[in-house]
């Protein structure tokens, strides 16, 4: 019996020592290869994809738009204000800058798994680990509100006050008839009265007059000199508001509002390093689809290489398993430098993870994570 035992011995250590020669050739019943080197896929084959790095860049921006009221140029005559908006004008400016990093299936990079034995592994749903990502597409999608503010097109200074105690006048002339009296006609003098629309220079006056009025009443409010008083504060809040809009007849009005630009960008190797246009903006016009106005706001990736040793490692692990065929394909991504900006100013500054900049090792197909 013991001499059996250690025939059972001896032949586990030689068939361990076996598989451990460095020059033998791996007979599995699972093949994994680049689905571009297949012309069919069978069924109960496995098709799984690496991962991809995309960039949604959401820009916020300002647009302001100036009005100039209509009694503009009586501003400085009737009000003494100078410093007035003369002539409509339209200004942009970049207020904000935020980079989403997404993934998704690398259409460049995909595989199969083709097997005749059961093929155990959970290597597949490695998604955020860095390794292969999840094959059910509905992982893919995200979904978020960009919400801009939208403002309707104003040639002109809109407002349901002007300001005036009267906008138009009555003006009276006699007019005649003829009137046939036994056989001789007579002229009969009537009153016709006509309405004329005031000139923009009465309706003018008659505003700032009442602007000033206004302004007189709150003087004597404050100061304790009115014979009446208001209960409460929103009697002084109307009448801030009517002067405020009174005044705007005369200085203009400023609109702003925020506007959202979204673009995305999927990383590639030639532009490793490279400053690439992301989009053009005017400070006139804002975001401009040519690239014939406005200035580009550029992109600017750098990896840091963080991955380099992999190269290293995976031709010294290529030469010794070139032969095997059951290694599961993943991608380690690198770390990249990532820095937006326009002219001389920096908008964003960061670091991220980009699938595209990282290598390609191979993983045994029947690796357990966690085992």
């Amino acid at each position: 019996m013991r001499n059996i035992k250690k025939a059972l011995g001896l032949a586990m250590i030689a068939v361990v020592l076996s598989s451990c020669y460095p020059g033998r050739k791996y007979n599995s019943d699972t093949a994994v290869s680049p689905l571009s080197q297949k012309t069919s896929v069978q069924n109960g084959n496995i098709v799984y994809g690496l991962p991809r790095t995309v960039f949604n860049v959401v820009v916020e921006m300002k647009r302001t738009i100036e009005i100039p009221g209509p009694y503009s140029k009586y501003a400085g005559e009737l009000l003494g204000l100078n410093n007035v908006i003369k002539n409509e004008n339209e200004y942009w400016e970049i207020t904000g800058l935020k980079v989403e990093s997404l993934q998704e299936i690398d259409p460049s990079q995909l595989y199969i798994v083709e097997g005749t034995t059961a093929f155990e592994t959970n290597a597949l749903s490695l998604r955020n680990e860095g390794l292969i990502m999840n094959i059910n597409p509905s992982d893919y999608y995200t979904s978020g509100n960009q919400e801009g503010v939208e403002l309707n097109e104003r040639s002109r200074f809109v407002s349901s006050d002007l300001g005036s105690d009267e906008y138009f006048m009555v003006q009276r002339d006699t007019a005649f008839k003829r009137v046939n009296v036994d056989s001789t006609f007579i002229r009969i003098p009537y009153i016709v009265e006509k309405r004329k629309q005031l000139p923009d220079e009465q309706l003018a006056e008659r505003a700032a007059r009442r602007l000033m009025e206004m302004r007189d009443g709150e003087h004597f409010i404050l100061t304790g000199e009115a014979n009446v008083f208001p209960q409460s504060e929103a009697v002084i809040n109307e009448m801030n508001r009517l002067e405020r809009e009174y005044t705007e007849l005369f200085t203009g009005k400023t609109i702003s509002e925020k506007r959202y630009y979204t673009v995305q960008v999927i990383p590639d190797l030639a532009s490793s390093g490279k400053a690439v246009p992301l989009f053009n903006f005017s400070e006139l016009t804002g975001p401009v689809a040519d690239n014939k106005s406005g200035d580009p706001v550029l992109i600017e990736l750098k990896p840091e290489k963080k991955t380099k040793e992999l190269e290293i490692l995976k031709s010294s692990i290529d030469q010794d398993d070139e032969d095997r065929t059951d290694m599961l394909y993943y991608r380690v991504p690198d770390v990249v430098s990532l820095k937006i900006h326009y002219g001389d100013e920096v908008l964003f500054n960061s670091r991220r993870l980009v699938y595209q900049f990282g290598e390609i090792v191979r993983l045994p197909s029947n690796f357990i994570i966690g085992k």
